[in-house]
C-alpha cells in the first residue's frame, strides 16, 4: 500500500511480531465514531494481517465474515492469524483483533482465491441518483433554518477520512414519510490508499461498506432517542478493483425486530456499471442520550 505518512490508513501497516501469525498496529483516534472506532477499519486490519501471513500475492481476498465479540478501542491492537489451509488456488484464514489484555475483539474468517475459469455477469441495478458534485456534503453547515437539535460535534471520520453525500433518502431534519428502508450515499476517501497499479487498495471497500444504519433510519424516522447500530456480524464479498474517487453505497434493511436489524449494501464504481463489493450485516440497537 502507498499512502502519506500522515494518513490514518497507515494503521493498515501491521507489524509482524516475534512469533508466526502475530501482528500489531495502532488504531488512530481519527477512526473514532460515537463510542468505538469504525468497525470497518478493524475488519480491514484483520484482512491485511491475514494477507501478509498467507503471503500468496496471486490469491486476492474474496470474502470475509467478522464477528464483534468485544469492543476494539482506539490505541494499540494485537492481531493473531491462523492459516486454516494454504491451497494452490484458494486458501482460508482466521484472525482476531483485540486490544492488549482484552479477552475478545473482532474475529474474522476469510477466503482468498486466484482467478479461475468460470462465468461472468452482473445481475444487479444501481439506483438512479444525482452526481455527487451536485449534492450536499456531510461536512457542509446545516441548512439555514434547521433547528440546533440536529447539530452534532464534528466526527473526525467524516471530516478528514471520508467525504459522504446523501444521494437517496432524506436527511435527519426532513419530515418523515413512510417508505422503503433504503438509502444511498456517495463516498470519497480524502487520502485514498492505493496499490502500485493505481487502483484502490482492496481492503478499502471493507471500510466503505460498513455504513448501513442509514437504511434503517429511512424506515423508522426520528424517535426522540439517539441510537446507534453497532455490528453483531459483518460479511463482505469483494468483486474487483476500483479507481480512487467517488463510489456509491446503496443500502437496504430487509428486517428489524427483537432489537436487531438485517441490512445489506452494494458498493458501485463511479460509472455505476460494476459493483465493487457486496456486504451484509446484522446490527443491534444501542440507545444513548
Amino acid at each position: 500500500m502507498e499512502t502519506a505518512s500522515s494518513s490514518p490508513w497507515v494503521d493498515l501497516d501491521v507489524v509482524p511480531g516475534t512469533r508466526a501469525g502475530e501482528f500489531s498496529t495502532f488504531v488512530s483516534p481519527d477512526w473514532q465514531l460515537a463510542v468505538v472506532p469504525q468497525g470497518g477499519i478493524v475488519a480491514a486490519i484483520a484482512a491485511r494481517a491475514m494477507e501478509l501471513e498467507l503471503d500468496l500475492p496471486d490469491q486476492a481476498l474474496r470474502t470475509m465474515t467478522s464477528v464483534f465479540a468485544g469492543q476494539v478501542a482506539v490505541g494499540p491492537v494485537e492481531i493473531s492469524v491462523e492459516v486454516l489451509r494454504r491451497g494452490r488456488s484458494m486458501s482460508q484464514c482466521t484472525a482476531t483483533v483485540r486490544n492488549p489484555g482484552s479477552e475478545a475483539g473482532l474475529t474474522a474468517v476469510a477466503v482468498f482465491g486466484a482467478e479461475r475459469r468460470g462465468f461472468g455477469f452482473v445481475d444487479s441495478i444501481p439506483p438512479d441518483v444525482p452526481d455527487p458534485e451536485t449534492l450536499r456534503s456531510f461536512r457542509d453547515p446545516l441548512p439555514v433554518g434547521v433547528e440546533f437539535e440536529f447539530s452534532r460535534p464534528p466526527v473526525p471520520f467524516w471530516e478528514s477520512i471520508v467525504d459522504g453525500r446523501l444521494a437517496l433518502g432524506r436527511a435527519p431534519w426532513e419530515p418523515f414519510e413512510d417508505g422503503p428502508a433504503e438509502a444511498a450515499s456517495w463516498f470519497r476517501i480524502d487520502q485514498p490508499p492505493v496499490v502500485t497499479t493505481g487502483t484502490l487498495d482492496r481492503v478499502a471497500p471493507i471500510v466503505l461498506c460498513d455504513m448501513m444504519p442509514s437504511a434503517v433510519f429511512q424506515k423508522v424516522g426520528s424517535t426522540g432517542d439517539i441510537w446507534f447500530g453497532p455490528s453483531a456480524d459483518y460479511t463482505i464479498h469483494l468483486f474487483g478493483e476500483a479507481e480512487p474517487g467517488w463510489l456509491l453505497g446503496h443500502s437496504r434493511a430487509r428486517w428489524a425486530g427483537d432489537g436487531y436489524a438485517s441490512v445489506e449494501m452494494t458498493l458501485w464504481d463511479r460509472r455505476l456499471s460494476e459493483p465493487v463489493a457486496y456486504a451484509t450485516q446484522v446490527m443491534f440497537f444501542a440507545f444513548g442520550r
